[in-house]
């Protein structure tokens, strides 16, 4: 097969979304963000609203994401991502708005702008990182940190008597009476991958259709801050992630 023959439309298998730039991602090794970030530029690619889409992201790892959307992005306070979105959609509610925010932005210092903001509905999208652990500051304690599990401000593993209990913010949400859909999935293999797609399509069209508010979690590895490979973390992810944080959807007004 001829150069000419194998790059013909016809013979594309799949080629890199047309909103991601050629920027180099600083994301660690192994990090979830960029499988979520194709995610994102495929869906508002394929519904064609490149011209329509308003990403609001915060403090943590995911602030530049900027850097490598080819969208209008707006940046946030610490945790409150979810309160400029109402804005952006309330003032253009022709716009796809959605927000891009970790756990410890979204579930400790945003608790209040998060569930607010779904509670009343708006129709906005967040798309919430849950890797249970803050990456970008050095690996503290979250509000979404296991029992028993070691980060740098709880070297001997979380304790509910001294530090309470991991917050699932998605089944909080999910008792919203404003909320559309919410769901939890994962991008550490191609048919989760393929499913988190589906998920944020889903709540893209409800932002759109002015059906409430939506909260996609993407449960994620930091490997960094796990201090594990991105294999080793893979593993743990499934083997003590997955059981707690239970993937699925939890709710769909459809």
């Amino acid at each position: 097969m001829t150069r000419e023959e194998i790059i013909k439309p016809e013979n594309l298998v799949y080629k890199k979304p047309t909103l991601m730039n050629d920027n180099p991602m600083h994301y660690c090794p192994g990090c979830s963000h960029g499988v979520v970030h194709k995610l994102i530029a495929e869906v508002i690619e394929e519904m064609g609203l490149e011209n329509k889409a308003v990403g609001v992201s915060p403090v943590g790892c995911a602030v530049f994401a900027y850097n490598y959307l080819d969208i209008d992005w707006e940046e946030a306070a610490h945790g409150r991502a979810p309160a400029l979105a109402t804005a952006i959609k309330r003032l253009w509610p022709s716009r796809l708005v959605f927000t891009y925010q970790g756990d410890g932005d979204l579930a400790c210092i945003g608790t209040a702008e998060t569930i607010h903001a779904l509670n009343r509905g708006e129709n906005i999208t967040i798309i919430f990182i849950n890797n249970a652990i803050y990456g970008m500051t050095g690996g503290q304690m979250a509000p979404t940190t296991l029992l028993g599990m070691k980060t740098a401000t709880c070297p001997y593993g979380r304790d509910a008597a001294i530090h309470g209990y991991p917050l699932k913010m998605t089944e909080i949400a999910a008792t919203l009476e404003g909320t559309a859909y919410v769901t939890r999935q994962s991008v550490h293999s191609v048919p989760a991958i393929r499913k988190a797609k589906k998920a944020i399509r889903k709540a893209f069209e409800n932002s759109m259709n002015g059906k409430g508010s939506n909260l996609v979690e993407i449960v994620s590895t930091c490997n960094s801050g796990w201090k594990m490979s991105p294999a080793a973390a893979n593993k743990w992810m499934e083997e003590n992630m997955f059981p707690f944080y239970q993937l699925g959807d939890l709710k769909d007004k459809e």
